[in-house]
């Protein structure tokens, strides 16, 4: 893909609505566009103002990425949070892959902000030898191929990163380990949506997350026929669906 592809796919996108804010965070080398049609389904049946940053260094080029770190990522849905804060009084968050993990830090970081999470198919750890042992490697090269476009439905293409900037692999490890750390401080109701054919994010994060979380309102939802971007594969309309239903089910509460 084009650098001008990356950039039309990657631009934060809010949609203003009704006082019930979703704040939704795309993933690791991903762009907004794998959010947008959960967001627009989310505004579309309930008029609630949605808004998707883009994480800096996404949506742009390899390049750019290289030169960021987690703590960009997290300043980047920090601001969108403030941003929502502003005209909405309940705010629900989720996020796929990195965004997942992001979702869950956000959760447990802002607690007292963030109504209600939905992770999808989220990463807390990879289990990947290989990628693992270049973070620190020496002769390591300047990237390595993507893990982009782990999607079922054939007419579709994820627009995301074709190369990992290698100096942010261990950005990702350490950010998915402080998140495993801090499960414990997540406490909102939380739906976590797990692919079993998953080609880069273990299924069993999802475990880890149930199994982590200080939540009383957990559930699991299986993602049978998508793979890892679930929320432009098959499963779209069910993400988008059951995220709307979770949500509505808190403002009930």
């Amino acid at each position: 893909m084009t650098p001008e592809q990356y950039r039309a796919g990657g631009q934060p996108f809010l949609i203003p609505g009704n006082e019930v804010g979703v704040l939704l965070s795309h993933g690791y080398t991903g762009t907004t566009s794998g959010m947008r049609y959960l967001g627009d389904y989310l505004h579309e049946r309930e008029g609630w103002t949605v808004l998707a940053p883009q994480l800096k260094g996404h949506g742009d080029s390899p390049a750019a990425m290289a030169k960021t770190t987690a703590t960009d990522w997290i300043r980047s849905l920090e601001e969108g949070l403030d941003t929502l804060s502003q005209t909405c009084s309940t705010i629900f968050m989720a996020g796929l892959s990195m965004g997942g993990c992001l979702t869950l830090y956000m959760a447990a970081q802002y607690a007292d902000r963030i109504k209600a999470a939905v992770p999808i198919n989220a990463c807390l750890y990879f289990g990947v030898p290989g990628l693992a042992e270049l973070a620190y490697a020496k002769d390591a090269p300047e990237y390595i191929v993507g893990v982009g476009n782990d999607v079922k439905d054939p007419d579709v293409i994820e627009v995301a990163y074709r190369e990992i900037p290698i100096p942010t692999i261990k950005e990702i490890y350490g950010l998915m380990n402080i998140t495993r750390d801090l499960l414990v401080k997540v406490t909102c109701p939380t739906l976590v949506m797990v692919s079993p054919d998953d080609h880069v994010v273990p299924p069993s994060n999802a475990g880890v997350i149930l199994n982590g979380i200080s939540s009383k309102e957990r559930r699991q939802l299986i993602l049978d026929n998508s793979f890892h971007v679930a929320t432009i594969d098959y499963d779209k309309e069910i993400i988008a669906e059951e995220t709307r239903r979770f949500f509505k089910e808190q403002l009930a509460g």
